[in-house]
């Protein structure tokens, strides 16, 4: 069967034809045209015209293809000459292409016509009318129950579902609760810095080859401060000082080696225009771009406003080309770089520009993104292409002029366009609920959070999903590694999702601790005797009372290993002592995996612990770069509870449920924001025979109402 599946999808992935703008270009720009362009082609051959580039292709006839039998090696030297040679796919791709006949399509820049997208702000009058200024533009709309726009709200600003106690006590004005979820800053920080971290690549618990700096704690204390947009980009764009995100501009390490379109500063480039401008440059960063306007030496000129050097030759698909670039802005006439500048005088020049009240753009596509986050599609689409026309044009230039006008405060553009009955009507485009969001909420309604660790002490507290690592669960419901630029995610059902959401251990979980909790059922978690902190190298003694324990359980943990088979640690000199005088539990050296644990009992007569935790110097290698923790502990330890807690919870504790009837009437109101109908209700009650409160049951309960599309969508 397995067989018969396989067949039918090669045959499926075969019988697609590739696409010359997608999948063809894309090889001959960055592979072929560094030759095979312009009046001095060599061979003659020139690829950016098909009239040319029909003395190789053979269309319809992949056999007779010169082109095809150049990159497969079959005759003549192999092309491309230099680099390595195009992969299986590449030569597929060019083979299905040739089979179709070589379809061609004209890639060179035209000026565009109907639409030019301004730079500078334009004032726009409101229309004429009472009310909103957004319905004025776009005319009222019915509303939706107090119910579902307090779902939205809550979701939109704390990403919790709202729980029942407040559903219950709902302002008759809606702006009230609105100004109320606003108010608690460190709920809105911790929703808000998920999507922050997606278009700004930032992550907790990853490690990373080389260099990356985590923006972290200036990210949430600009978002708790509400720091203002305009100045959350020029400390981006200009970072000074140790409290600095200079995190943003470092970029990532690609973990080797890496083409000229992914330095450092040409990085920056392309993500600085993508984030705050709504341009592309990852094509203009090889080549002029064949999907926009954007040119090679216009991104080389963003980089060298980042880089180390004044100037930047120019690298067209990694062929250097002997012309040097200065720093120049992509519109000069908004402001230019003095000569010489140094590298801080050039970011200091970044800032001012990007934000300079004449570049509307800046304002324009915050707007417009802030519109589709919360709202499911935005004024301009993508939103990543500000040159396209908006749906509304006068609608997008008031709401940025207006944001501009009120000192580019991102709550306030939260409450403008929620306030809005754009936003509150009743037939509002559904959208999918984040990872964080999914998570968070079950958190929240269970009473029971992931624990990490408080920086380098030896106290941890329980958190957000964005304070975790990600899981195989986050991943599947859409979580990015970011090791790039996300500035949407894919919110499309898959087959991962599907098998994590079924069968996943981190959802299983979560869903039987939180049932646990809910019920009263869930042991308090012993604490560790003795928290070694994270070790990178070296020895440290142990030396603990254990009092009158009978056994011993010691853990070696991971606290981010990069490769945690290859890391070499473990224990040595393993000794009980007491008054009978000590007695060895494990001479010499014993390594132990990262992950497992040894338990050991204790007779009568011992009360101490002597050891030795250890971590070998090959494990410093940076494709080891092993961090370890050890714990001893005298009970059976919760491995989710290794740290001792400290601090409050995220969200008030729930309810302990007393019946049945409670449990389902709680999980409903929590997560779907109603309580069941009547056949619903039907439906749950078998689930409890004769009415009993059960945990297996409730947590059936838990999980399909954590399936249900009325959860997973904000409707």
């Amino acid at each position: 069967m397995r067989r018969v599946f396989f067949l039918a999808v090669q045959c499926a992935i075969s019988s697609v034809a590739a696409d010359f703008v997608a999948d063809i270009h894309p090889i001959l720009a960055s592979r072929c045209l560094s030759c095979h362009a312009g009046p001095k082609a060599q061979a003659g051959l020139d690829l950016t015209s098909r009239e040319s580039a029909l003395r190789v292709l053979s269309p319809g006839d992949p056999q007779s293809s010169m082109m095809l039998a150049r990159v497969e090696g079959r005759t003549g030297r192999q092309m491309p000459p230099t680099g390595k040679p195009l992969d299986a796919k590449q030569i597929d791709a060019l083979r299905s292409w040739i089979t179709d006949g070589a379809p061609w399509a004209d890639l060179k820049q035209t000026a565009p016509t109907g639409w030019i997208a301004p730079l500078a702000p334009r004032i726009v009058t409101l229309p004429p009318g009472e009310g909103h200024p957004i319905d004025r533009f776009l005319g009222k709309k019915p509303l939706a129950s107090d119910a579902a726009f307090a779902r939205r709200a809550y979701f939109d600003i704390w990403g919790i579902a709202p729980p029942a106690r407040d559903l219950h006590s709902l302002p008759a004005n809606r702006s009230q609760l609105i100004d109320r979820l606003l108010s608690n800053d460190k709920l809105y920080a911790g929703h808000w810095i998920t999507w922050w971290n997606d278009l700004l690549r930032n992550d907790v618990g990853v490690v990373y080859h080389g260099d990356r700096k985590s923006i972290t704690p200036w990210l949430e204390r600009s978002l708790r401060d509400n720091l203002a947009y305009d100045d959350m980009v020029r400390e981006l764009l200009n970072p000074i000082g140790a409290e600095s995100p200079e995190g943003f501009l470092i970029g990532v390490n690609w973990r080797g080696d890496i083409n000229a379109s992914q330095t450092p500063h040409m990085q920056a480039s392309q993500n600085t225009a993508q984030v705050f401008l709504g341009i592309n440059l990852k094509c203009a960063s090889c080549h002029d771009s064949f999907i926009n306007k954007y040119k090679l030496k216009e991104a080389y000129g963003l980089a060298a406003m980042f880089s180390h050097d004044e100037r930047l030759e120019v690298v067209r698909c990694d062929n250097k080309t002997g012309v040097y670039q200065p720093a120049q802005f992509l519109w000069p006439e908004l402001g230019s770089i003095p000569p010489r500048a140094s590298t801080s005088e050039r970011r200091y020049w970044a800032a001012k520009l990007f934000t300079n009240p004449q570049n509307g753009r800046l304002a324009r596509t915050i707007v417009n993104r802030y519109w589709q986050k919360l709202t499911g599609k935005g004024l301009v689409e993508p939103v990543d292409d500000m040159d396209a026309k908006p749906s509304n044009p006068d609608l997008l230039d008031w709401l940025a002029s207006d944001f501009a006008s009120h000192g580019y405060d991102l709550k306030y553009l939260l409450r403008l366009i929620m306030t809005s009955t754009a936003y509150q009507q009743a037939d509002a485009l559904p959208r999918r609920i984040s990872a964080e969001q999914f998570t968070d909420t079950l958190s929240a309604v269970t009473g029971e959070w992931r624990a990490v660790q408080s920086g380098g002490s030896d106290r941890a507290f329980l958190a957000r999903d964005w304070q975790i690592k990600s899981s195989p669960l986050t991943r599947a419901m859409g979580r990015p590694i970011r090791d790039q630029v996300y500035t949407t995610r894919n919110d499309d059902a898959t087959t991962f999702q599907g098998l994590e959401l079924a069968n996943g251990p981190t959802l299983a979980s979560m869903i039987h601790r939180g049932v646990m909790h809910m019920l009263g059922e869930l042991p308090e978690a012993p604490a560790n005797l003795f928290d070694s902190r994270a070790m990178r190298m070296g020895e440290m003694p142990v030396e603990i009372d254990i009092g009158s324990t009978k056994h011993l359980w010691l853990l070696t943990e991971d606290a981010g290993t990069f490769d945690v088979d290859k890391a070499v640690v473990g224990w040595k000199d393993i000794e009980l002592v007491g008054p009978n005088g000590a007695k060895t539990l494990q001479a010499g050296t014993l390594a132990a995996k990262i992950g497992s644990r040894q338990v050991f009992d204790v007779e009568a007569g011992y009360n101490r612990l002597k050891a030795k935790v250890w971590v070998s110097d090959a494990s410093k290698s940076s494709d080891i770069n092993a961090s370890v923790r050890f714990f001893v502990f005298g009970q059976e330890p919760d491995r989710t509870r290794l740290i001792r807690l400290a601090g409050d919870h995220p969200w008030p504790s729930p309810p302990r449920l007393q019946s049945s009837a409670e449990a389902i009437d709680y999980l409903f109101l929590n997560l779907l924001s109603r309580v069941p109908n009547a056949a619903e209700r039907s439906a749950t009650q078998r689930l409890f025979p004769q009415g009993n409160l059960q945990r297996e049951a409730t947590e059936d309960l838990l999980w399909s109402l954590l399936l249900h599309p009325e959860f997973q969508y904000i409707w």
